[in-house]
């Protein structure tokens, strides 16, 4: 989520450029998690925070959910809305900031999904995106969130050299590399991402893609505190009982 207000935050524009976020980020993987769980709430109205490009938005839709996108940059939900129309959608996107949102509807599940919060990096950030999605959830509504596990082995491995982690073509005709090297700050718990850019065999650009780490207990424990009961928390899309080798944290919340 880009942000215009603090500038603490430090994710690059270029992964914000619609069609080279498409290129990376054609995974749904966690789609039929997603599905399983609005099929809960199947006639309710339905809320994804940090949508995108519609990745999950679009075919949620073409299942027959009625579901609105919410997204800070507006290069991701014209992108969204073309992908819509194409599919023959009226999807209600919507450009906002997922901290101070008030919308006038309130809604049966609302879901951040594909690791969003990470870019929440201050705790009052997260607080006021948990306080936001309280004041449009229906009583008995259901909040959905996924995020990472943190890997200590992970981010020593990420410091020691720049890997390849991505190459693939855009859908307007781009071929695009991407090696990272990363440096982790433990007074903000901030793992500090660089994404080197190579476009058409040249280099581009760096770009920041800083994450804020959460840690099970903690967050857990701000989850409570900020008044949401933990109905299941998830090692993954499978829906295995979150564990050490976790990847994922997935919470089911109300």
């Amino acid at each position: 989520m880009k942000d215009k207000m603090d500038s603490n935050y430090k994710v690059g524009d270029l992964i914000y450029d619609a069609n080279i976020y498409d290129g990376l980020n054609s995974e749904i993987a966690d789609l039929p998690f997603y599905s399983r769980w609005l099929k809960k709430k199947k006639n309710g109205n339905i809320l994804e925070l940090c949508c995108g490009t519609g990745r999950l938005t679009i075919p949620l839709a073409k299942e027959g959910y009625n579901i609105s996108g919410v997204d800070f940059t507006s290069s991701m939900l014209e992108q969204a809305k073309v992908k819509a129309s194409e599919e023959g959608l009226d999807i209600p996107f919507i450009e906002a900031d997922i901290r101070t949102l008030d919308l006038p509807e309130k809604y049966d599940l609302i879901f951040i999904p594909f690791n969003s919060i990470h870019h929440l990096y201050k705790n009052d950030d997260l607080f006021k995106t948990f306080n936001a999605v309280k004041n449009h959830l229906k009583e008995g509504g259901v909040f959905l969130l996924d995020c990472f596990n943190p890997n200590i082995q992970f981010i020593v491995e990420g410091e020691k050299e720049q890997k390849e982690i991505a190459q693939y073509t855009t859908k307007d005709g781009r071929a695009v590399l991407i090696k990272q090297i990363m440096r982790y700050e433990s007074t903000t718990q901030i793992n500090r991402i660089e994404w080197h850019y190579y476009i058409n065999g040249e280099f581009d650009s760096i770009q920041n893609l800083d994450m804020r780490l959460f840690y099970p207990q903690e967050l857990d424990s701000y989850l409570e505190s900020n008044g949401f009961n933990i109905i299941n928390k998830f090692g993954n899309f499978e829906e295995e009982a979150f564990s050490d080798n976790s990847e994922k944290q997935i919470f089911v919340c109300q």
